[in-house]
């Protein structure tokens, strides 16, 4: 017994002494979420998320975002930098970026836009030839490019998630909770890129209203969207639009038609939620190794919200063996396309 006590007091010690002299890669802030919302009403669990179909099962990793093209084909990319194609059921590779694609979307012309977290915002010709649109605003130079939305004018809407920490750090923006991410736009006949919203948690998804009166920007480590108006006597201005959210909001996409789906990668956590209001703690769990951390849920969760910002509807698959770490909902016709950042599959969901 006094072996076994001697040897939890040596590894007590080592563990101290690692944690005092390692340098910590964060500087964190304190802040207290709310109470997490309940689990009813429009949030009620469901098992709609297990009778989505399954498509490019075993053959993909990590498909983000996704894309649907006049001929219904389905684009994704992958952890690999590959952006790939299905069609008849087999995933096939279309290009590939050489860094992390993730928002997608096709413009009117045909080109698949693509916010790639190191190259910038990119154009794809339908060849598969890559042309850089973008890689800084303002001097900054984009460090995590997220998601993009386009307008019917062409203008592309888009974010930096993180001016400091890269696509395979996000968890550490998470744990430091600093605002460095922004909101921008670009214009295709100027070649310019303009700063719309600066100092945004974890700037993420975006989505265009159904009139283009408003942009909506996901702030993943907040809970919350943001809303920045386009036109009428508010244009130029933003305000909260939605808040306390019942998991972290990642990609975000508009149907033009009233609706906004989110993806949220995982419930709200209790843990996750005491963390963030202890610096001190996040500044040791950051010098530990990955596999030390607090782990997110396995579910498959998305949510739909009006143009109040009213949650409506909730789309669940409580075990996420069928699909879970949802990171996109792309409604094309009667359809929705779920992607995920770490699964080796994209969900279709028949909603109408």
């Amino acid at each position: 017994m006094k072996k076994i006590l001697g040897f939890l007091v040596l590894v007590s010690l080592a563990i101290a002494a690692f944690l005092y002299f390692t340098p910590s890669p964060i500087s964190p802030l304190a802040w207290k979420p709310q109470t997490a919302p309940l689990m009813t009403g429009a949030l009620e669990p469901n098992d709609t998320l297990m009778k989505a179909e399954l498509l490019g099962q075993g053959q993909i990793h990590g498909p983000e975002d996704t894309a649907v093209d006049a001929q219904g084909r389905v684009y994704a990319g992958l952890h690999d930098g590959r952006v790939i194609r299905i069609t008849d059921g087999k995933a096939e590779t279309f290009t590939a970026t050489g860094g992390r694609p993730l928002g997608m979307d096709f413009d009117a012309q045909g080109n698949l836009i693509l916010a790639d977290a190191y190259k910038g915002l990119l154009r794809i010709d339908p060849a598969g030839k890559i042309e850089v649109l973008a890689t800084e605003a303002e001097g900054v130079p984009f460090v995590f490019t997220d998601d993009l939305d386009i307008a019917s004018d062409g203008r592309i809407y888009f974010t930096d998630a993180s001016s400091k920490f890269q696509q395979p750090d996000y968890l550490l923006d998470l744990l430091e909770g600093r605002p460095y991410g922004r909101l921008m736009v670009f214009d295709p006949a100027s070649g310019k890129t303009e700063v719309l919203l600066k100092d945004l948690y974890f700037a993420n998804g975006v989505a265009l209203s159904q009139n283009e009166d408003f942009v909506l920007v996901n702030e993943t480590y907040r809970y919350r969207i943001q809303r920045y108006w386009l036109k009428g006597d508010k244009a130029g201005t933003h305000d909260l639009f939605a808040d306390n959210l019942p998991g972290m909001p990642d990609n975000l996409q508009g149907d033009r038609a009233g609706t906004f789906w989110v993806a949220l990668p995982t419930p709200r956590k209790s843990d996750a939620d005491f963390l963030q209001n202890q610096p001190w703690l996040k500044t040791q769990l950051a010098k530990l190794p990955r596999a030390l951390w607090p782990k997110p849920a396995s579910y498959g969760l998305a949510i739909a919200l009006n143009e109040k910002g009213e949650i409506v509807q909730s789309l669940h698959d409580t075990s996420g063996t069928h699909l879970r770490m949802v990171t996109s909902v792309k409604p094309v016709g009667d359809y929705l396309y779920l992607g995920s950042l770490d699964n080796d599959r994209i969900g279709k969901l028949k909603i109408r």
